[in-house]
Order: structure tokens, then sequence, then C-alpha cells
């Protein structure tokens, strides 16, 4: 059995998620988690950038959330970034590795990878 602090711990930690992936802010960030998101490796991508977020203190600043399926199961593991006062941006075939750098990189630096998103795929 875990102690009282052990356990208080754990609480922390969980409540810290579940408000991660449920808040408001300028920043949200949310993972295609439908069937065929999961089945692509949606799951692992979702747990980083929850890490990633909690591990750079910007959870005040951004919302980590899932969606269904959108309809392009191609794309999938599917990673959307809408900023309070920028466009969307649409990554596809994230990886774990990709979602550290799109923390770093995007929710961080402010600059938006180009070469995994959308429309760079499509060419």
């Amino acid at each position: 059995m875990k102690s009282l602090e052990e356990l208080a711990t754990i609480r922390e930690r969980m409540q810290s998620q579940v408000i991660l992936r449920e808040g408001q802010a300028e920043t949200r960030v949310v993972v295609g988690m439908g069937t065929c998101g999961i089945a692509a490796g949606a799951r692992p991508v979702l747990n980083t950038l929850v890490e990633e977020v909690m591990n750079n203190d910007l959870f005040k600043k951004v919302t980590v959330s899932q969606n269904g399926c959108i309809g392009m199961c191609n794309f999938e593991p599917i990673v959307e970034v809408f900023g309070k006062d920028t466009d969307r941006v649409t990554y596809v075939k994230v990886t774990p590795e990709m979602a550290k750098e799109i923390v770093q990189k995007h929710l961080i630096g402010g600059t938006p990878i180009a070469e995994y998103t959308i429309e760079a795929v499509e060419k």
C-alpha cells in the first residue's frame, strides 16, 4: 500500500494532466484519437505532448486535448495547433520525436515546422 504522501503526489500529478487536457489556454493542441489515429500511434504522441508541455512549464499557456476522427485517416496521427491570434497548423504523420520538436520549435519558439504540415505532405 502506498503512503498518504505518495498518494497525494500521484493525485496532484494526475490532476495537472486532467487540467492540461481540459483547460482553456491561449494555445490549443488537439490530437486525433479516433480508431484510425490510435492505430497509427496517436496515443504515444498525445502522451509525449502532455509530458513536454508539463516539463517545459507551458500548462498555463497550452491546452492539450483530443478529438475523434476528422476523415483524413491516411495522415494519422494528426496534431492541430490553434493559436489565439494565428491560423491553425495541421501536422500529419506525427511521431513522438516530432511531437517533442513541435513543442520546442512551435509552442516555445513560435515557428511552425512547415515540413511536418499537411500542406508539405500533399505536394
